[in-house]
């Protein structure tokens, strides 16, 4: 399978056997410029990722839902993240969450980034301690409720937390190497930011990666829709990109 969707629908239901449909701004080219690049899943090496699986981004009632709720809503990202995790769990391969968190510490940096000043601000992934789960339960900083038992099986990888985008500062490709995985298949929020960044570095370090195009979501304010920079951008990186049914359509068929 390719690199692109293949002509089969998108995540706003557009189609290429519906010519006169209006094209959604985040369907693949009909005629890519890029080649494919042949990747095939293989489950004795590959692990499911999800980056920040937490209320702050995925709950209405989290920090960042005015700029992201409109995306993740169109993408139905929240089932389509639930079913990746019930799926990879049915086959039986690694399971890692990539998490968040900022802790009072983190709040006394000297510099930051746009979106880094308004996660701050809004007090995004906010824990009151490396060392304590005081506040924890429910908070913006937690696991959205439905994925806990895929998270807390004992079984999945809970890495150390991220501190702006990508894993670079945390313990994520170490877990996935010593379990021995070379392929990952990537979801979670947001999709320019966390995402991309993930993306990016673990190419770098030699993974080979399928991207679930409609199990992440991204900001759409004044300065740009973070969806459509980031799906162009999957295109030019990523292994593979697939929807939510391709990629358990491969699971499914990869055992």
């Amino acid at each position: 399978m390719s690199n692109q969707n293949n002509g089969l629908t998108d995540q706003n239901g557009s189609t290429a056997s519906n010519p006169d449909a209006s094209p959604s701004p985040y369907a693949d080219p009909r005629e890519p410029g890029l080649p494919a690049t042949g990747f095939r899943l293989d489950l004795s090496k590959a692990a499911l990722v999800v980056v920040d699986p937490q209320n702050d981004f995925l709950s209405p009632q989290g920090a960042s839902w005015a700029l992201f709720g409109a995306s993740i809503t169109e993408n139905n990202t929240v089932a389509n993240i639930g079913r990746l995790f019930a799926a990879a769990k049915n086959v039986d391969i690694p399971v890692a969450v990539s998490p968040h968190y900022y802790y009072p510490s983190d709040h006394e940096w000297h510099f930051g980034g746009p979106l880094e000043k308004a996660m701050h601000n809004i007090c995004m992934f906010d824990r009151k301690g490396p060392v304590t789960l005081e506040g924890f339960e429910g908070s913006g900083a937690d696991f959205l409720e439905e994925y806990k038992p895929y998270i807390l099986d004992g079984k999945t990888i809970i890495a150390s937390p991220h501190k702006v985008y990508g894993p670079e500062t945390n313990d994520l490709a170490l877990q996935l190497r010593k379990k021995g995985v070379s392929q990952i298949i990537l979801a979670g929020m947001a999709a320019n930011l966390c995402i991309e960044s993930h993306l990016r570095e673990l190419l770098e370090q030699g993974f080979e990666i399928a991207v679930v195009r409609d199990a992440t979501a991204g900001p759409r304010i004044p300065e740009g829709d973070g969806y459509l920079a980031a799906i162009i951008n999957y295109r030019f990186l990523a292994h593979a990109l697939w929807t939510t049914a391709q990629t358990v359509e491969q699971l499914q068929q990869s055992r």
